[in-house]
């Protein structure tokens, strides 16, 4: 299967975790999966904001990214918690790529809009070239992704600084281009837990709608669950997955059904 994983900063910041995740992605390859990771970097990004004394704004989670805090984004996100990365999935005998948007020109965002407020270089993916992606995994290699993106060329004048792209939510159109077979959001928690806190298999549009009406799905699980609904629509026929990203074979579980909550268009 041709998967692409998205894996949160969070499960980056510790060497063992990244150990274990790059385990996790060794044995995949080894059964034959074609893989590409998707990373974010939050908290490392919020960790040298401050201690450049920059200014800290959110809008309901979205990190408020002027120019400044937009070259610290790119510096982190493709430059730190990449090549960290990549370096713990060659420790682990995985031959890895690290890339952002402007690589090969793989992929450009837009201004999020958002009416009435200023998101600043915050951006949503408006363009896949998936040439540099499919060419690294015919050639063995493994693509991981830091999700920050040139703006889409136009006329308005030169493009200086990259926009802050939502990992969760850029994973969703990368997987559609490169036609992967599913998409593993790997995270802390086992899976989405309906109202008696436990797991839910199979969870619907229409459920998930619900779930949140009710108060069941709330706080940090409910971005996550947006962005596989996301996902879903780029994938309406194939895997779509939250599922833990603790383990040394967690990606292999995460296929297994009876683990973790896949996203279903209809009931």
């Amino acid at each position: 299967m041709k998967l692409v994983v998205k894996v949160g900063g969070a499960q980056l910041e510790d060497a063992g975790a990244r150990a274990a995740l790059a385990a996790s992605v060794a044995r995949a390859k080894g059964a034959g999966h074609a893989l590409v990771l998707v990373h974010g970097g939050g908290n490392q990004i919020r960790n040298l904001v401050r201690s450049l004394g920059l200014a800290e704004r959110y809008h309901e989670g979205l990190r408020v990214t002027d120019a400044a805090t937009a070259d610290v984004v790119l510096m982190v996100l493709a430059g730190l918690v990449n090549k960290v990365l990549v370096q713990a999935l060659c420790d682990a005998g995985v031959r890895a790529a690290g890339l952002c948007g402007a690589d090969g020109g793989s992929f450009a965002a837009e201004r999020t809009e958002i009416p009435g407020v200023d998101l600043g270089y915050v951006g949503t993916i408006a363009r896949v070239d998936p040439m540099l992606l499919s060419t690294l995994l015919e050639a063995g290699l493994l693509p991981v992704i830091a999700t920050a993106a040139p703006a889409v060329s136009d006329a308005r004048g030169p493009r200086e600084h990259f926009y802050n792209v939502n990992a969760d939510l850029a994973a969703g159109p990368i997987a559609r281009a490169i036609e992967a077979d599913a998409l593993l959001f790997l995270t802390d928690v086992p899976a989405v837990l309906d109202g008696e806190r436990a797991p839910i298999a199979r969870l619907s549009r229409a459920r998930a709608r619900a779930l949140r009406a009710g108060g069941v799905i709330t706080g940090g699980m409910i971005p996550k669950v947006e962005a596989a609904l996301a996902a879903l629509a780029n994938l309406p026929s194939g895997l779509v997955k939250i599922a833990p990203a603790a383990g040394e074979d967690a990606i292999r579980a995460a296929l297994d059904p009876s683990l973790g909550t896949r996203f279903l268009a209809e009931d």
